[in-house]
């Protein structure tokens, strides 16, 4: 059961939007913490490092080493608890602040948990949309070419290209993008 949102997603883009542009899709991501594809390469590195480190702290402690090696592990440990468990938490947190929108004109994507930032592409001149389907319906779709990060963690990567990523009915949402873009 979802809960219902306070805010719609149209209203927040009612500020956005020029006086010819029409808003035609607007949503989500997925809310909630769940897992990705990303995460194959993140969880057993998380874990070893989230191991390693909660075995230094204890063998510090427990041993009576100086006071120094106490406190050394505790950013560590810190390091490792946000990779093993805080990570999903925080992006789930970042998600419920994040809106996707399409226009006749452009694609905007909202997000920010302390600012708003505002991410804008023409819809005629977006090049390499593509899409990555679930069997569920539910998918991303990607404004520009893939860039592959070995070792990335986080979902939120500067480097990737913009994208409305987990969203229900991507098909559909995909179709409209590829309609809008006939149409500017």
């Amino acid at each position: 059961m979802q809960m219902q949102r306070l805010v719609s997603t149209e209203s927040v883009f009612s500020s956005e939007l020029g006086r010819s542009e029409k808003l035609l899709w607007s949503g989500q991501p997925r809310q909630g913490v769940f897992l990705t594809s990303r995460d194959a390469s993140m969880i057993p590195f998380s874990l070893m490092w989230g191991g390693f480190s909660f075995f230094w702290e204890y063998k510090a402690v427990s041993s009576g080493a100086s006071l120094f090696f106490d406190l050394w592990g505790i950013p560590f440990v810190l390091i490792g608890a946000y990779m093993i468990v805080g990570r999903f938490f925080y992006e789930a947190m970042l998600r419920t602040r994040m809106y996707y929108g399409l226009t006749n004109e452009r694609v905007i994507i909202i997000s920010g948990l302390f600012s708003r930032t505002v991410q804008s592409m023409q819809v005629k001149t977006l090049n390499g949309v593509s899409l990555s389907e679930e069997a569920s319906g539910a998918g991303t779709i990607t404004f520009g070419p893939n860039v592959y990060h070995y070792g990335r963690g986080s979902r939120a990567s500067r480097n990737s290209p913009p994208s409305f990523e987990s969203i229900a009915d991507a098909r559909d949402v995909y179709e409209q993008i590829c309609s809008a873009q006939k149409g500017a």
